[in-house]
């Protein structure tokens, strides 16, 4: 029995916004949101520098919120969120999305700050995996999703942790506070219970991803720009990453966060039991890998290896901020300077979503 439906098309520069809306209503935008409720835009920015296939597109923000509004959501706004290692206000300004906020007159709103987002204590009706015990003293969200829809921005690419990443994964920058990293041993388990948290919260819930540049490597930053040229719509945040994961070349139900939640019926996992829509996707296959890079390295030893032990003593003391330190030279000073800068200037100057990138203005 089919019992979701995941969206797919491949996408054109010179016709990538109408493919959105289309994309959007062959996905079923309108019966998976309440018109009557403000949408959130939950935006995927995983670093501030311009990296194609790292953060969501401008053509992606601009062709998903002008089909929102003519599918007649038109109380949009956009909610950032900040990492200890990424500035959400850098990275909406060097990934040429302000212009876009500002052309359709989208709110914006940043959980780093206060005079914006209140977090509350939330205790959630569904099973915790690992949550209530990350967060023994009480699980905080924001206070100002609770009865609004969601749309998750999310880009194709993989990711050392998870070996993908997608809508599932978007949330947890949005419903967890910097603190997020406690969570990282668990991670798996975490992003299953923030599904369950999402569908108890949200009017509605859907997710457009990007795939135009996709990422390949170690993931979700330093990575190899891949065009497969395809965009993904769906109301179901499990039947897409799985879909999204089938086209870069895993077996969806090999990644534990999308078998996790595909078993405890959040969302279907098994492509088999998903109606695709659009594009045949069935002989394709990017056989995309993750691989490491020197952060990765030092995480898998202390979230995931038996020195995971010293976990409070690592990431719940000043010590973390060493770590902290460690990841944001590595990315900005190291690799960025040395390579990321050189493969984007390669990517827009020989690439068709390249050159779209530069068409975009600056701010």
């Amino acid at each position: 029995m089919i019992k979701s439906k995941v969206a797919v098309i491949k996408a054109r520069p010179e016709t990538v916004l109408s493919d959105y809306a289309k994309l959007m209503e062959m996905a079923g935008i309108r019966e998976s949101l309440d018109s009557s409720a403000v949408t959130i835009l939950k935006d995927n920015i995983s670093w501030h520098f311009p990296y194609l296939s790292a953060n969501t597109t401008p053509w992606q923000l601009e062709g998903v919120t002008s089909g929102l509004i003519a599918a007649g959501f038109n109380k949009i706004v956009a909610v950032h969120n900040d990492t200890v290692v990424t500035d959400p206000n850098k990275g909406e300004k060097l990934n040429r999305l302000i212009p876009i906020y500002r052309k359709f007159g989208v709110e914006e709103k940043f959980n780093n700050n206060p005079d914006d987002i209140k977090w509350v204590r939330y205790s959630p009706k569904a099973k915790m995996l690992a949550l209530d015990k990350i967060f023994p003293d009480g699980i905080r969200i924001p206070e100002y999703f609770v009865g609004k829809n969601i749309v998750h921005l999310p880009t194709m690419k993989t990711h050392i942790y998870t070996t993908t990443t997608g809508a599932m994964k978007n949330a947890f920058g949005g419903l967890l506070n910097t603190r997020r990293h406690y969570a990282h041993s668990w991670i798996h388990e975490t992003l299953v219970d923030l599904l369950a948290i999402q569908k108890e919260i949200h009017a509605g819930i859907f997710a457009a991803m990007d795939g135009t540049v996709a990422g390949n490597g170690p993931g979700p930053r330093t990575m190899i720009p891949v065009e497969t040229d395809f965009i993904l719509a769906s109301a179901d945040q499990v039947a897409i990453d799985a879909v999204s994961a089938k086209i870069m070349g895993f077996d969806p139900l090999s990644i534990k966060y999308i078998r996790l939640a595909h078993d405890a019926k959040l969302g279907t996992g098994d492509p088999r039991e998903i109606e695709i829509v659009g594009e045949d996707i069935s002989a394709v296959n990017f056989h995309f890998f993750v691989g490491d890079n020197a952060a990765s390295r030092v995480g898998h030893l202390l979230w995931f290896s038996p020195m995971r032990i010293f976990q409070k003593l690592f990431f719940r003391t000043p010590l973390v901020y060493a770590f902290v330190f460690g990841s944001f030279f590595y990315h900005d000073y190291l690799w960025w300077p040395t390579k990321g800068k050189k493969i984007q200037d390669r990517v827009r100057k020989t690439t068709k979503w390249g050159k779209l990138f530069l068409s975009y203005p600056e701010v």
